[in-house]
C-alpha cells in the first residue's frame, strides 16, 4: 500500500474510488450525431486504463431540445444515449474507474442558430456576450418541462449503469437562477436566495426520485461569483448547506463566472496565471458546508494536487487539462515515474479550440481525442533503422523521441546551441516560459533513450550521407516571410526580430499582422512596454484570429493599458523609405480604396517560408524522391520501404507554416509507423 495522498482510496457514500485523482466535466466536441461513440468513449477508456479514478463525462450533457448544443454536447435528451453511455461506462469500470456525467440545461450560454433552432430561454432578459442569443424569459411551463427533462435524464444514466451524475449549477441554467445578476423572475424562482436556488433543488428532488438512493448526485456549482452584484461567497456557502441539507452528495466547487473570455480565464487559468487560485476557497467551503468536495482549476502537476489532498482542502482533486497532456499520470505516479509525466504547459490550445467550434486538441500530445489512430503507448519496431533528424525543434524532438521509442539508432543535427527552435522564441515571454517544457519533456525522452545531438551543427548532404542512414527527417522549420509585399521588403522587421532583441523597438509602429497567431500578440506586447506607440493592423475581420478567446485575455489585459490600437481589415502592400520615416502603403479587400501613413518603424508576422534548402538537397538520392505516401499515413500503415538507400521525409514547419501541434502531429504519424 501506497503512503502518497492521491493514491489512497476514497469513500463516496456506497462507492469506493480506487485514488484521489479524477477529470472533471468537460466537452471534448467529440460526440457524434450528438451521442459519446466509439472515438468519445477511446479517449475516456484511455485515462480509466492508465488508473484515474474517476471520470466525470461531457460538459456538460444537454437535458433538452430548448439547450441547443453549442459546443457538439452530449444530447441526453435521447434514448440512444444510453447505450452509448452503457458501453463507455462498462469499459471504464472494467478498468476500475468511477464514471459519472455533467447534466445541464445551458440556458443562455448558447445560441438559437444551433440545435432546433429554438430560442433561448433565462431567467432574465440579458444576453450572455460570449454566445451573443439575447434570451426569452422564461415561463412557468417551460421550467416544469426542464425539470422533467433532468430526471428523464438522470434515469437514462441510472440505466446505463453509471455511478452518478453531476448537475451543472455554474454560469448554466441553474446557476443563472441562483444568481442575482441574472434572474429577474418573481417568486417562487426568484427575489430570495431560496427562491433562487429552487430550481436547482427541484430538479435534484426529481432525479432522486427517479433514480433511487443508490446512484449518487451532486452538483458543480458556483459559491462566489467573484462579481459585482452577483453570488458573494457567504452566498454560496449558504447555498452549499441548502444542497447538503437535502441530500446532495457531493460539491464541486467553482469560484468565479464565465459570462466573457475574461471571466471564463480566471476561472479556468492560463499558462503565465497563479495555479490552483481557488483552492483555498473550494478548502474553505469543504470546512463550512461538510460535504464532499471537488475541485479543479488550473492543478497542472502532481505536487500542486498531492497538496491539496494531504492539506484537507478537497476529497477529489480535478487534473483535468493535466489529463489531456498525458493520461498516464496515475499510471506514472503508481510506478514511481513522475518525471516521466509529460507536463500539462497550460497552453489552453485544448479549451480554446472548443469555444471557437473545433475539438479539443493537446499542444503536444497528438494521440489525445485520436486514440483510435494515434498511440500514447509507441510500440516497439520490428526492424531496428538508423535515423537522422535535421532540426531540434517541437516536429524534430518528437520524431526523436517516437522514433528512439520505438528502438531505433537516432541522431539529431541541430543549427542553433540550443534545441526548441520558435519555441525558445515564445518562452521569451516570461508569462509564456512554460511552453519551453514541450521542449525539455522531449529532451528528457531523447536522453534516456540515447539518441544523439550534433548542436551548432549545420548539417550537409554529405554530413547525413556519412552516416548512412536508413531514414532521413527534415525538421529544420522556416523563417519569416516578408515576400508577400510588393516593395519595401528589405525596410521591415519581422515580429521574431522584435521577441527575439535582436532590432530596437522604435517609438511609433506599425505591426501588421495577417498570420493571426501569437507571434504578433508577443511582439506587440514585447514593442508597447517599451512606451511605443504601436498600431496593430491586419486585414481581416477582427484580430489575432489564432490565438483564439481565452488566449487573447491575457494579451489584452497588458495591451489596452498601453497605446496600443487595432486597425481591421486594411492590407499592408508595400513599404517605401520616406526621409527617416517608413511610408506604408495600405490597400483593403473591400474596395480599390488606398491610403498612406508614415512610421518610423514597420514590422511584419507573415508566417514563415520553409527552410528547405537541406531537403531539396538529398531528395534525388533518397529511395522515395522525398515522397510521403498519403495513403499509408492516414490510414496507420507503414510507408512503403526501399532497403537499398535513405528514404526522405520532411515535417513541420519546414513543410509549410503551421503551428506547434500540427508539427507534432506531422512527426508522430509518421514515425510511429517507420
Amino acid at each position: 500500500m501506497s503512503n502518497d495522498p492521491l493514491l489512497q482510496p476514497y469513500q463516496l457514500k456506497h462507492l469506493t474510488i480506487k485514488n484521489r485523482i479524477m477529470t472533471t466535466a468537460h466537452e471534448p466536441a467529440y460526440p457524434e450525431d450528438g451521442m459519446p461513440k466509439d472515438r468519445y468513449r477511446a479517449y475516456h477508456v484511455a485515462r480509466a486504463k492508465a488508473g484515474v479514478g474517476m471520470t466525470m463525462t461531457a460538459g456538460s450533457a444537454a437535458v433538452s431540445r430548448n439547450s441547443p448544443p453549442v459546443f457538439n454536447n452530449i444530447l441526453a435528451y435521447k434514448d440512444e444515449v444510453t447505450g452509448w453511455m452503457k458501453k463507455l461506462a462498462d469499459e471504464c469500470h472494467d478498468h476500475g474507474c468511477a464514471v459519472m456525467i455533467q447534466l445541464t440545461h445551458l440556458g443562455r450560454r448558447t445560441h438559437w442558430a444551433k440545435g432546433d433552432w429554438l430560442p433561448v430561454v433565462a431567467p432574465g432578459p440579458f444576453r450572455e456576450p460570449s454566445h451573443r442569443a439575447f434570451p426569452k424569459v422564461i415561463e412557468e411551463h417551460e421550467i416544469a418541462e426542464i425539470i422533467e427533462d433532468f430526471a428523464d435524464a438522470a434515469e437514462r444514466m441510472y440505466q446505463a449503469g453509471l455511478d452518478g451524475i453531476e448537475l451543472e449549477c455554474y454560469g448554466h441554467l441553474l446557476d443563472q437562477f441562483m444568481s442575482p445578476a441574472t434572474n429577474t423572475l418573481p417568486a417562487p424562482y426568484g427575489g430570495s436566495l431560496e427562491n433562487r436556488a429552487r430550481l436547482a433543488l427541484d430538479i435534484y428532488r426529481a432525479c432522486r426520485a427517479r433514480t433511487g438512493d443508490d446512484f449518487l448526485i451532486g452538483t458543480r456549482y458556483c459559491a462566489d461569483e467573484a462579481a459585482k452584484g452577483g453570488i458573494t461567497p457567504d452566498e454560496g456557502i449558504a447555498i452549499g448547506k441548502m444542497f447538503r441539507d437535502e441530500g446532495l452528495d457531493f460539491l464541486n466547487v467553482i469560484r468565479g463566472q464565465i459570462h466573457t473570455d475574461a471571466a471564463l480565464t480566471d476561472v479556468i487559468p492560463v499558462q503565465g496565471m497563479p495555479s490552483a487560485p481557488h483552492l483555498d476557497f473550494a478548502g474553505r467551503v469543504k470546512a463550512e458546508v461538510g460535504l464532499p468536495t471537488f475541485h479543479a482549476a488550473r492543478i497542472p502537476d502532481v505536487a500542486t494536487a498531492r497538496h491539496a489532498i494531504a492539506s484537507g482542502q478537497l476529497d477529489m482533486v480535478g487534473m483535468t487539462r493535466a489529463h489531456m497532456a498525458d493520461p498516464q499520470i496515475v499510471q506514472k505516479i503508481t510506478e514511481g515515474r513522475e518525471d516521466d509525466i509529460r507536463p500539462c504547459v497550460g497552453a489552453t490550445y485544448c479549451l480554446d479550440r472548443i469555444y471557437q467550434a473545433g475539438d479539443a486538441l493537446c499542444i503536444h500530445n497528438a494521440a489525445t481525442g485520436r486514440e483510435l489512430t494515434m498511440p500514447h503507448d509507441i510500440p516497439p519496431a520490428d526492424t531496428i533503422k538508423d535515423v537522422v533528424i535535421v532540426g531540434a525543434g517541437p516536429a524534430g524532438l518528437e520524431a526523436a523521441r517516437v522514433a528512439a521509442t520505438r528502438g531505433h539508432k537516432v541522431t539529431v543535427f541541430e543549427a542553433q546551441p540550443d534545441p526548441g527552435g520558435q519555441i525558445r522564441l515564445t518562452a521569451l515571454n516570461k508569462r509564456r516560459r512554460e511552453m519551453i517544457g514541450i521542449i525539455d519533456w522531449r529532451m528528457a525522452q531523447c536522453a534516456a533513450r540515447d539518441v544523439t545531438f550534433h548542436f551548432n551543427t549545420f548539417a550537409e548532404p554529405a554530413d547525413i550521407t556519412a552516416l548512412s542512414p536508413d531514414v532521413v527527417i527534415i525538421a529544420t522549420g522556416g523563417l519569416p516571410n516578408t515576400d508577400f509585399l510588393e516593395a519595401g521588403a528589405d525596410l521591415v522587421a519581422t515580429t521574431w526580430d522584435i521577441i527575439s532583441g535582436d532590432v530596437k523597438p522604435g517609438q511609433n509602429v506599425l505591426l501588421y499582422d495577417d498570420a493571426g497567431d501569437h507571434a504578433a500578440m508577443q511582439a506587440a506586447e514585447t514593442l508597447s512596454e517599451t512606451g511605443a506607440t504601436v498600431e496593430v493592423m491586419g486585414p481581416d475581420r477582427t484580430f489575432a484570429v489564432d490565438v483564439m478567446a481565452m488566449n487573447l485575455v491575457p494579451y489584452m489585459r497588458n495591451l489596452q493599458g498601453r497605446d496600443v490600437t487595432f486597425t481591421h481589415s486594411w492590407r499592408l502592400n508595400s513599404v517605401t523609405q520616406d526621409g527617416n520615416q517608413l511610408r506604408a502603403h495600405i490597400g483593403t479587400d473591400y474596395s480599390d480604396l488606398t491610403r498612406e501613413k508614415t512610421y518610423d518603424q514597420i514590422v511584419v508576422n507573415h508566417g514563415t517560408l520553409p527552410m528547405d534548402d537541406l531537403y531539396f538537397a538529398l531528395k534525388n538520392g533518397s529511395t522515395n524522391k522525398g515522397a510521403i505516401n498519403t495513403d499509408a499515413l492516414l490510414s496507420g500503415e507503414p510507408q512503403p520501404w526501399d532497403t537499398d538507400g535513405y528514404a526522405l521525409y520532411r515535417i513541420g514547419d519546414a513543410v509549410s507554416a503551421r503551428n506547434t501541434h500540427a508539427a507534432i502531429y506531422d512527426a508522430l504519424r509518421l514515425v510511429k509507423d517507420i
